[in-house]
């Protein structure tokens, strides 16, 4: 494909081709003109002889025959065992006879999705959908972790020390709340989760988002208890609720993918002495996420840079 300031467009071929047909020039007078070869001119020439000014456009580079390219018949199975048992290239080439990479570029031959946009229960793909405005939506959600005993887990010790690690620790909840639209995070590690638990962090949440300048309309939470009870309701206010579908996790994927994340990047990065000094570090990580880790859902830019009136924000 030419591009727009090339010696040889369409009408500069046309030009090349014309001078040699029809005004009679060499081809080595034409193609010092128009700064080419003579190869160049006399292909432009001959196609012109054969199809006029039409022959000037560009033609498709895919060859006219393909011997070597997988038989349909073989693409046909590819396609129908992808769409039926939803698998990925290495298990169906293993199923084949075929070699992943040549199931691969069948599956792309034919648009079909990646297995990470799919719904695996129904094989659709998965709507995303983003809100315009920070405050339409609120993800509300519970992420249970087990506590680290005083001088490490097994992480520091080794797998073989863990019959000598006191058991029964207990778990820590961490209660989040991320905005939909710029992804800004308000969570809190607490000791469990109750009702009362639930409606005493939303509050706190909703004064955090209040003082970003964020008016929330939405909350979006799971089925647990703590988010049918009264106490979470009246700590609502006049803000709608919404529940997810049962066993649909991924209508809250949002949160979902925040608590992935600070498991990877903050519980369990390092190897903590004990669990308070794991719960000590966690502000300084949610700050860090908040206000300079890149998220890819934004251009690689930080949460806090889709709120304006976040503190250190101007813009």
């Amino acid at each position: 494909m030419s591009h727009a300031n090339a010696t040889l467009t369409p009408r500069g071929r046309l030009l090349l081709a014309r001078c040699v047909v029809e005004q009679g020039w060499t081809l080595r007078r034409a193609a010092e003109r128009f700064q080419t070869s003579a190869t160049t001119a006399a292909r432009w020439a001959g196609r012109y002889r054969e199809q006029g000014a039409a022959g000037m456009a560009d033609r498709p580079s895919r060859p006219h025959r393909s011997p070597r390219r997988t038989p349909t018949r073989l693409e046909r199975r590819i396609v129908k065992v992808r769409v039926i048992r939803r698998w990925g290239p290495a298990r169906i080439g293993f199923l084949l006879g075929v070699h992943p990479s040549t199931v691969h570029r069948v599956l792309s031959r034919y648009g079909l999705a990646r297995l990470a946009w799919l719904d695996r229960t129904t094989g659709r793909n998965v709507r995303r959908y983003e809100h315009a405005t920070p405050g339409d939506l609120v993800h509300l959600d519970v992420k249970k972790l087990g506590r680290i005993p005083d001088g490490g887990g097994w992480r520091i010790h080794g797998r073989a020390a863990r019959p000598h690690i006191k058991r029964g620790q207990g778990y820590s909840f961490l209660h989040t709340a991320l905005d939909d639209h710029s992804r800004l995070a308000y969570s809190e590690l607490l000791d469990d989760e109750r009702k009362e638990t639930a409606a005493a962090f939303w509050t706190r949440a909703h004064a955090y988002f209040t003082d970003c300048g964020i008016t929330v309309h939405r909350v979006l939470t799971d089925n647990g208890a703590c988010y049918r009870s009264f106490d979470f309701r009246d700590a609502l206010g006049d803000i709608a609720h919404k529940r997810t579908r049962p066993y649909r996790p991924q209508t809250n994927g949002k949160v979902e993918r925040f608590h992935r994340t600070l498991l990877e990047e903050w519980a369990y990065a390092s190897a903590y002495g004990s669990d308070t000094e794991r719960a000590a570090a966690y502000p300084q990580w949610l700050h860090r996420y908040n206000h300079h880790r890149g998220h890819t859902a934004l251009g690689g830019r930080p949460p806090a840079s889709r709120v304006t009136n976040l503190s250190g924000q101007y813009t």
